[in-house]
Order: C-alpha cells, then sequence, then structure tokens
C-alpha cells in the first residue's frame, strides 16, 4: 500500500480491534468527538463519542465471528474509498463500501458505510 493509505490502513486496523473487542475505549480511539457515523439512509447519523458507541454496541457483532478483507478505492488527503468484504462464521457474508474522512490526528471526523448481504436468493424467489 503506498504511503497515502497507511493512515487509512491504521484506521481500519484500528476499526478491526473495535470490532473485535467492543471496547468502548477502543471505539472512542477512532473517532473525534464531534464525529459523524452514518449507517443507514434517511436516518440521522450517530453523532460524538457517546452516541456512536452506543449504536455501536446495540449493533454488535460477537468478537471471533467475523473476517474482513478490505482494499482501498480511492484515498486523497481529504476522504478514502475503501471496498471490503465482510464474512461471518454463522451468518450471511457482506460485500462493504466505506467512506472515510480522518482528522489530521488519525480519527475518523465522519465515517459512513453500506452492506450488502451476498447470500443467494431463495429459488422461490428465482424467476421461473
Amino acid at each position: 500500500m503506498s504511503e497515502i493509505a497507511d493512515p487509512v490502513a491504521e484506521w481500519i486496523a484500528g476499526y478491526r480491534r473495535a470490532w473485535q473487542s467492543n471496547d468502548p475505549a477502543d471505539i472512542r480511539a477512532l473517532f473525534t468527538e464531534d464525529a459523524d457515523y452514518r449507517t443507514d439512509p434517511w436516518v440521522e447519523p450517530w453523532h460524538g463519542h457517546a452516541q456512536i458507541v452506543s449504536g455501536w454496541l446495540e449493533r454488535r457483532d460477537e468478537p471471533g465471528t467475523t473476517t474482513f478483507e478490505w482494499t482501498p478505492l480511492a484515498v486523497t488527503d481529504a476522504v478514502a474509498v475503501v471496498q471490503g468484504v465482510t464474512v461471518y462464521s454463522n451468518a450471511p457474508n457482506y460485500s462493504n463500501l466505506w467512506v472515510i474522512r480522518l482528522a489530521e490526528d488519525g480519527r475518523a471526523r465522519e465515517f459512513t458505510e453500506w452492506w450488502m448481504n451476498q447470500s443467494v436468493p431463495s429459488a422461490s424467489l428465482l424467476p421461473s
């Protein structure tokens, strides 16, 4: 990975640590105090540490139940766009798209995630 992607790689490594630990300190360490975390379209983002930690823990995955592979699609000084795949040990897999806006200190000031379930549709849903 290029030098410009290193802050992104470090941030994603921290995200994975928090994903695996669900430790509020690990989660807070990823975001500026006034960060916005967008999880769903047409819904207000989680704003600030308290909402981000609370929202994260309400949707948490159990430690050790996921693997995550990623690649940067675009990285500038202002924004990183990352494509990923989340594999669950006991659930569907997901394609991910993340938009990360890092502050100068390497924490995210804005984070938006989209995910798409990779499950094969039921045969009853397929056209005949």
